[in-house]
């Protein structure tokens, strides 16, 4: 059977019951969730209107929105928070669909700029490499060989370590690329890439891609952009968008943009050059006031640490103001010398040194109400930044006027069984409090059979997180846990210190493989992991996004109820904002902020109808507080256990088949 992109044929036929997906891998289960989705979805695309839909895990979300897009006869961008599911996606699921369904089209992966091969940059670099260690040096003829021969300069096809420093010099950004003044730019593996994607039915792209690209495409630098005009957005794993948004709609500035654009300024022009002199000159003035200011800013501003943060005020920044005006100075002239110059590479040199003046300018004031200022030290990089603190604005006046179809899914958009917290913070309601556009909202549950899967164990004998001693207690209680199952566990943290501390606490004493978050790269501890019985110990990225299907993850704990820390300064900004429009930020924000990713966290147990497995939430105020309802009806329906011994009783005892909630 082959089928046209738009057609009569609907999702019915072909995800329906004896519908082709069925017919073509007799393995395949028809799945009345999937179906369900996928009309929602049909319709979204037919009525032209927005829809927010929670998919919990397995029902087969992709499938159900890939079907009736690619049957829209629409251009449609499918965004997503990870690599992961971008690969599953186009290297899975869309050859599945041309081969087993038979639908015809084009699709187009797409990356940020960053991680193809520049080829004028790389011809720059060639002739005198350098290197930051020799390690790197001795992967310069494997890369020369691979650069040689790739059709796509994508740096994934070359096994790479993601340390190696040399690539920012071989690649570049929105920011460093002279576009189509560039020589080489009808070659570009980039340029390559648009192209496909300008003739592509489908483009799969991730996240900070989308608003990196909406960013400068609402900014009216539309030819800096990488994607081409689309119709429809559906952004998969949607719960991650506000962060992701905020970070494009903002500005930063780094000693690492400044040292990169001295050092581009250098080997803009051969030695030779008369101008040469000049520009290795105001380099070398930008690099010296730039350093003034770094080396100032940590103390001045009081960042106390190299993983730390700090709001930035007026009164703060007027501590570096004479830094700041150096800076803004030394780029001044050097854009002065390099104006009106032919050669693209010096105009790249104006543009990038106007913008990065008029950013400093902007933070050095930080005025605006609608921004949060903020410092942030990471290892050796030092940032001032700028965002929104409400994206929601942003999103109706940069995508909504634009755009009539967008699907938002995740397997958590919903807090308390409601949509009203991820629509606000989207902006799909405007200050009226009415909706921008007509919204439809769809929950389909997971077909996992939960109460005989899971079990959500929420003991009260331990302390308050927040008491003398809770991380200690905690540690004995994780290990008495990793008995009942064999290790085979996360163990995951709101916060670095508690990690840090209880893998100290318990590493040397678990029968296990210890493993800690940072040790190792991400995909090494998951290997790790999945080949020996083991203990992860994890924060942050390893909430969500992460897929440990079968019996190498049988227990997940969670130290504390992830709420956000209200000393971070975009989250003390967003607390403010809310309370300064008369409402109640703990209700509005925080609360369901933190249902939702506690969602996430528990959403790494069961993976598949075979799983089986504990959560174990060792914050008694799940149970204790009034809030914790909120919490706890947010969770799948896990049988409820407060005792280890009956824990151990019911991960132990004979196992029940596992039932298909239909």
């Amino acid at each position: 059977m082959s089928l046209p992109r738009s057609t009569s044929h609907t999702v019915d036929s072909l995800l329906g019951p004896g519908g082709a997906l069925e017919m073509a891998l007799p393995a395949y289960e028809h799945r009345p969730e999937q179906l369900q989705m996928a009309r929602a979805v049909e319709r979204a695309f037919n009525e032209r209107s927005y829809l927010l839909a929670e998919a919990g895990t397995g029902t087969g979300k992709t499938l159900a929105y890939l079907v009736p897009a690619l049957l829209s006869g629409r251009k449609v961008v499918v965004s997503t928070a990870t690599k992961t599911l971008q690969d599953q996606i186009f290297f899975k699921d869309l050859p599945l669909m041309r081969e087993k369904m038979g639908l015809h089209f084009e699709a187009a992966y797409l990356k940020g700029r960053s991680n193809y091969l520049c080829l004028h940059r790389y011809d720059a670099f060639s002739k005198d490499p350098q290197f930051s260690s020799r390690e790197e040096s001795r992967l310069w003829p494997k890369l020369k060989k691979w650069a040689d021969a790739t059709e796509t300069g994508d740096r994934a096809e070359l096994d790479l370590p993601e340390s190696f420093s040399a690539w920012s010099r071989l690649s570049t950004t929105s920011e460093t690329c002279m576009g189509t003044k560039c020589p080489l730019y009808e070659n570009c593996h980039v340029t390559r890439m648009r192209k496909r994607a300008e003739s592509a039915d489908l483009l799969v792209v991730n996240h900070h891609l989308f608003f990196a690209d909406l960013s400068l495409r609402s900014s009216g630098k539309r030819n800096e952009g990488v994607l081409p005009w689309y119709d429809a957005v559906i952004f998969d794993e949607a719960h991650a968008l506000e962060d992701a948004a905020s970070g494009h709609f903002g500005v930063s500035v780094s000693n690492y943009r400044l040292e990169e654009l001295a050092r581009d300024a250098v080997a803009a022009l051969k030695d030779d050059d008369s101008r040469h002199a000049m520009l290795r000159a105001l380099s070398a003035r930008l690099r010296s006031s730039a350093e003034a200011l770094y080396a100032q800013a940590p103390r001045a501003l009081g960042l106390s640490g190299l993983e730390s943060s700090v709001a930035l005020k007026p009164e703060t920044m007027g501590k570096l103001s004479t830094a700041v005006e150096g800076v803004r100075e030394s780029l001044g002239a050097l854009s002065s010398f390099t104006v009106g110059e032919r050669e693209p590479e010096l105009a790249a040199l104006t543009r990038r040194a106007d913008e990065l003046d008029e950013q400093l300018g902007f933070l050095e004031k930080a005025e605006s109400v609608d921004h949060v200022y903020w410092a942030e030290q990471r290892g050796k990089g030092l940032f001032l930044r700028a965002s929104p603190i409400d994206v929601a604005k942003e999103l109706r006046e940069r995508m909504y006027g634009a755009l009539d179809t967008v699907v938002y899914t995740s397997a958590t958009l919903a807090a308390d069984s409601r949509f009203d917290f991820f629509a606000k913070r989207m902006g799909l309601y405007g200050e009226d409090g009415q909706p921008v556009t007509q919204v439809r909202t769809l929950a389909v549950p997971s077909p996992f059979d939960f109460p005989t899967q899971a079990a959500l164990y929420t003991p009260t004998h331990l302390p308050d997180p927040a008491a003398p001693g809770f991380i200690e207690e905690a540690a004995e209680e994780i290990l008495k846990l990793c008995e009942v199952t064999g290790g085979r566990a996360f163990v995951l943290f709101t916060s670095l210190r508690n990690m840090v501390r209880a893998y100290e606490l318990t590493a040397g004493r678990l029968p296990y493989q210890a493993l800690l978050q940072g040790e190792r790269p991400k995909q090494q501890l998951l290997e790790s992991f999945r080949e020996t019985p083991s203990v992860l110990f994890a924060a942050h990225s390893f909430w969500e996004g992460v897929d440990v299907p079968g019996d190498a993850l049988s227990l997940v704990i969670i130290d504390r109820l992830p709420f956000a820390s209200p000393g971070d300064p975009l989250v003390a900004a967003r607390i403010n904002q809310i309370q300064q429009r008369g409402e109640e930020p703990f209700e509005q924000y925080q609360l369901p902020q933190a249902a939702l990713a506690l969602r996430q966290g528990f959403g790494r147990l069961i993976r598949t109808q075979a799983d089986r497995g504990i959560v174990a939430m060792l914050d008694r105020r799940i149970v204790t507080k009034g809030y914790g309802r909120v919490f706890l009806s947010s969770l799948p329906p896990a049988r409820r256990v407060d005792d280890v011994v009956e824990l151990s009783r019911w991960f132990n005892g004979p196992v029940r088949p596992v039932r298909t909630i239909r």
